[in-house]
């Protein structure tokens, strides 16, 4: 199955998870920070549902990261 994400959104996808669990925090725990269902942080993770500006900055605080760790390019 090809994904419909650009290679960008897929490596913003990585990001997302990546800072998660250097913060180690579980989806779970995440979820209940934020008063969202654990299924929505999978989805945000695997690329299922996109991810909106006030969103990110919202998982920037929980996990300590600047938004610029989320977007940054890759070199």
């Amino acid at each position: 199955m090809r994904s419909t994400h650009s290679q960008e959104y897929r490596d913003f996808s990585g990001r997302l998870r990546q800072a998660r669990k250097e913060a180690r925090l579980k989806q779970v725990e995440v979820a209940k920070i934020l008063g969202r269902p654990q299924s929505y942080v999978s989805k945000c993770e695997s690329g299922e549902r996109r991810v909106d500006v006030t969103e990110l900055a919202k998982f920037a605080e929980v996990y300590s990261k600047q938004l610029d760790f989320f977007v940054k390019p890759n070199n």
